[in-house]
């Protein structure tokens, strides 16, 4: 294993005097210990909403897409504004686990394990909303470039191809990254098991994890490895979904910013629900001593960069549309702004433009309450951007005849609230059962992880009160030395 040498003058990651012993014991105690009764009442709302959508999808097949508000103008409204939405969401994941762990950013070893197992459940409610807008899901093997019955092939210029392939690669290699970096994790319940069927379990997803040189060197090769080949994934996949709208001649879409632009919304929305689960797992299962203040106020300075570059984006299709001299694209753009989606445009530069800003000021930035609020609005309003962009480019297109406006059906309102039980009963699933926090990734980064960390004095009380660590802590964060 890699050793670490301190940085003087650094905000620890963890709360002064946490042992290796009380790590494992904080993480590990919320899948042996009986579920809090929050935990019971959130499971139950989530699987009834993944009820609905198992109901609302068997009435679809059954009857047909026209029980969606899509009409001839709207060909494409709330299913791939949704399918646009959960891929965003599934950015931060890759982001946090992949990218800074490449840059050696250690602070991502306390929230990594949330952002990637929400990468797995976002990418799995977002494949289901093209498989079921197809409207005969059982044909979905023809984009596969299989041999079939009727010597069709796919059309390999087609941006919808695209989708599946880097959607597919993007959610195998992400969910090779989350069990890898499970396996310690894994073996270190498997090793405090006392039920038979619980130590089998974990011993058979724990590859016979023994803990030598020989697997940390093989484990650190296969993280090292597959963070390399995520990194591309998280420029590649939502520039991909992009090239849907940016490779048409609609007005509206077909603009070359869309690929930076949709990255950056991504990125964006994904860590803004990751900023929300973990607000709610950190209080519920009193997480204080390994989320730290430091770890979302970090998180928020990312949300406040990538919320300004969405917003500069939106100004320069403004922009773009008035200098291309073309009156089709300039006609979009101000009746996104005037026009009968108004509402939903100026929500969305209210949610996505507006209210990061306020992460310009400290004292917002470390409020709990505040970060809480501003994490939903965001997603809200990405969701807006998603619908704005799709609707709002449709319904007036460059026949007037033709002109009509979207309403969407209660069937479109309970597939996208369903999806949401579907997530949120996979992540609480996840919460329960595995270890939401890698406890391995976490004591490498502390200051006894350090073969020549001398404690000083023999006092290891903790100090929960967040606000304190803008004290000067004595303790240090760590930087990865040579091995």
């Amino acid at each position: 294993m890699a050793h670490y040498k301190p940085i003087l003058d650094e905000t620890p990651l963890v709360s002064e005097g946490t042992s290796f012993k009380e790590i494992t014991e904080i993480v590990s105690r919320v899948t042996e210990q009986k579920a809090p009764r929050l935990w019971w009442i959130l499971f139950v709302l989530s699987v009834s909403g993944t009820g609905i959508l198992g109901g609302t999808i068997g009435y679809l097949l059954w009857t047909g897409i026209g029980v969606w508000g899509n009409n001839s103008p709207v060909a494409w409204a709330w299913d791939i504004t949704n399918f646009v939405w959960w891929i965003g969401i599934g950015h931060a994941g890759t982001l946090i686990s992949a990218v800074l762990y490449l840059f050696r950013q250690y602070w991502r070893t306390a929230i990594n394990r949330f952002s990637e197992a929400m990468t797995i459940f976002a990418v799995i409610c977002a494949l289901l909303f093209p498989t079921i807008h197809t409207g005969r899901p059982w044909f979905i093997y023809y984009p596969l470039p299989i041999p079939n019955q009727m010597n069709m092939w796919p059309n390999f210029k087609s941006p919808l191809l695209w989708d599946v392939f880097a959607v597919s690669t993007y959610f195998t290699v992400s969910l090779l990254f989350w069990y890898v970096g499970l396996v310690p994790d894994f073996a270190t319940l498997r090793d405090r098991a006392k039920n038979k069927i619980r130590k089998w379990i974990y011993g058979f997803v724990a590859l016979g994890w023994r803990g030598s040189n020989r697997h940390w060197s093989n484990y650190e090769r296969a993280y090292l490895i597959l963070a390399a080949l995520s990194t591309p994934l998280v420029l590649s996949v939502h520039s991909v979904v992009s090239f849907d709208f940016a490779t048409s001649v609609e007005p509206g879409w077909h603009t070359t910013i869309f690929p930076p632009y949709f990255v950056a919304g991504a990125v964006f929305s994904g860590f803004a629900m990751v900023m929300t689960l973990l607000l709610i797992a950190r209080t519920v299962y009193g997480m204080h001593d390994l989320v730290r203040i430091r770890h979302l106020e970090l998180m928020n300075k990312i949300m406040l960069t990538t919320g300004t570059l969405v917003g500069y984006a939106y100004g320069m299709e403004f922009l773009i549309a008035w200098y291309s001299g073309n009156p089709y694209e300039k006609y979009v753009f101000i009746n996104r702004a005037t026009g009968d989606y108004w509402w939903a445009y100026w929500s969305m530069i209210s949610c996505n433009v507006i209210s990061p800003q306020l992460f310009w000021f400290k004292k917002i930035r470390r409020s709990i309450p505040a970060m809480f609020v501003i994490s939903i609005v965001i997603n809200i309003g990405m969701w807006f951007e998603r619908f704005v962009i799709i609707v709002t480019s449709l319904h007036n297109d460059y026949l007037p005849s033709a002109w009509g406006n979207f309403t969407p059906t209660l069937f479109d309102i309970t597939t996208f609230l369903g999806s949401l039980g579907l997530f949120f009963t996979a992540f609480l699933l996840f919460l329960r059962w595995m270890p939401m926090i890698a406890i391995a990734e976490v004591k490498m980064v502390i200051p006894q992880a350090d073969p020549h960390h001398h404690p000083e004095g023999d006092d290891h009380g903790h100090d929960h009160d967040d606000e304190d660590e803008e004290d000067g802590h004595a303790d240090l964060e760590p930087a990865l030395a040579e091995e």
